[in-house]
C-alpha cells in the first residue's frame, strides 16, 4: 500500500512540474513531496529539516521562489514575521494566485493551515484604494490540539 501511495506521489509531483513546465529535479521532488504529504504549511526551516537530504539554504529558497512565481505554492506571514508555504489549488496560475481564503495558525502546536472552505469577501475601498494583496489570519486552537487524547 505504502509503495502505491510513493508512486502515485511520485507520478503527481512529476505531472505538476511538468504542467508548470519546470525541469524535473531532486530537490524540487523531494520539496513538493514534502508539501503534498503536509497537511498544513511549512517554513523554509521545516523544509531543511524534513528533505532527508542535506539540500543547502539557497536551493531550497530558489525552490520555494520558484514554485511561488508559478502558482505552485503560495506564502502565508505569520504574527512572528517569518513566512510559511503551503500548496495552491487548481485555479492559482504562473504570476496570478487564487488563494483568496482565510489561513489559520494553532497557538498550541504552531501548524498553519488553509481554511478554502472559508473564503475572504470583496473588500470595498474607498475611492482611490486599490488592494493587490489581501490577507486573513486567524489565530486560536486548531481541532487536532483541541481533541483530547485517550490514553488506555
Amino acid at each position: 500500500m505504502n509503495q502505491l501511495i510513493t508512486k502515485q506521489t511520485n507520478n503527481q509531483v512529476q505531472d505538476i512540474l511538468k504542467r508548470n513546465q519546470l525541469s524535473v529535479t531532486g530537490s524540487r521532488k523531494k520539496i513538493l513531496q514534502l508539501f503534498l504529504a503536509q497537511d498544513g504549511a511549512i517554513a523554509h526551516g521545516d523544509i531543511e529539516k524534513r528533505a532527508g537530504e542535506k539540500f543547502d539554504r539557497v536551493t531550497v529558497y530558489r525552490t520555494l521562489q520558484t514554485f511561488v512565481d508559478k502558482g505552485i505554492i503560495h506564502v502565508i506571514p505569520t504574527a512572528d514575521n517569518s513566512i510559511r508555504y503551503a500548496l495552491c489549488k487548481d485555479d492559482c496560475s504562473e504570476g496570478h494566485h487564487q488563494d483568496h481564503h482565510v489561513h489559520f495558525v494553532c497557538t498550541q502546536c504552531n501548524t498553519t493551515y488553509c481554511l478554502d472552505d472559508i473564503v475572504i469577501p470583496e473588500l470595498k475601498l474607498p475611492k482611490g484604494y486599490s488592494s493587490s494583496h489581501i490577507e486573513v489570519v486567524a489565530e486560536g486552537i486548531c481541532k487536532n490540539c483541541k481533541t483530547p487524547v485517550h490514553l488506555p
